[in-house]
């Protein structure tokens, strides 16, 4: 399919999809929203696919926010579509089968910072700058960053951001716990290319299922996420995978994973 606001490239079992509006800083309008679900439908369909990576087009910008030119004019019944909208993709990303890594690039702001937060890690290059502002233009954040960030760094750390707006570099992201790794500008995307490969070579159920347990468990309780765990541990020794995996560890071998 052929998209304006995004690029999206595979290289084998890996993804790349790009937001593509360098010249507004890689910012979501509506109609670059719709698009990324468009796109994540269709790559969740993938039988190939195993590992997804999400970055910005050219290197000023992941994403610098939700587009403030089409904003500007919202009244507020606009504004709870676009925002209804917003949480929308954000969710299909949190919840798309296999692990997404956000390679920010740039600046990661207001809803770029919240787009990064529903992927499954974040590398970030040095020249990062990463911040949730919109209390600076009179708004609060509208993509989930008030829900997400909390839980990802505590809450006294969380509103300490929100409430100033505040941006800070990849290098404090990192002390707060926001990115996983910090890297350099020009090997960004190779590093992240090469988590994703790791990723990869693991067993696709395992590594699916993996996801839903750490997703799901911590919208539950402890006990309910020992369940869920227990029995999706015990339905991975009926694959082809399980074996093959215990298999290939017992004959010193690399496993070769199919999927079943």
């Amino acid at each position: 399919m052929a998209y304006e606001g995004l690029k999206v490239e595979k290289e084998g079992n890996i993804a790349i999809l790009k937001i593509n509006r360098p010249k507004v800083l890689n910012a979501l309008n509506r109609a670059t929203l719709l698009e990324l679900q468009g796109a994540l439908r269709e790559l969740a369909e993938d039988p190939q696919l195993r590992v997804l990576i999400i970055t910005g087009e050219g290197e000023k910008a992941f994403i610098a926010g939700a587009d403030i030119s089409e904003m500007a004019n919202m009244d507020a019944k606009e504004a709870l579509e676009f925002s209804r909208l917003g949480h929308e993709t954000l969710r299909m990303i949190e919840e798309f089968p296999w692990p997404v890594i956000a390679a920010v690039n740039g600046y990661a702001l207001g809803g770029g910072l919240e787009l990064a937060l529903a992927c499954d890690i974040i590398l970030a290059s040095e020249n990062a700058r990463l911040g949730l502002p919109e209390v600076t233009l009179g708004i609060s954040p509208g993509f989930g960053g008030t829900q997400r960030l909390p839980r990802l760094i505590g809450k006294a750390r969380a509103k300490e951001l929100i409430f100033t707006g505040e941006m800070v570099d990849a290098k404090r992201a990192y002390e707060l716990g926001i990115v996983n790794r910090v890297c350099e500008p020009g090997k960004l995307l190779e590093e992240a290319k090469a988590l994703a490969r790791r990723i990869a070579q693991n067993g696709p159920i395992a590594v699916k299922a993996s996801k839903e347990l750490v997703n799901e468990g911590l919208e539950g309780g402890l006990r309910q996420g020992e369940a869920m765990e227990i029995e999706a541990w015990a339905n991975l020794f009926s694959t082809q995978d399980q074996k093959e995996g215990m298999k290939a560890f017992l004959e010193k071998r690399k496993p070769e994973f199919r999927g079943q």
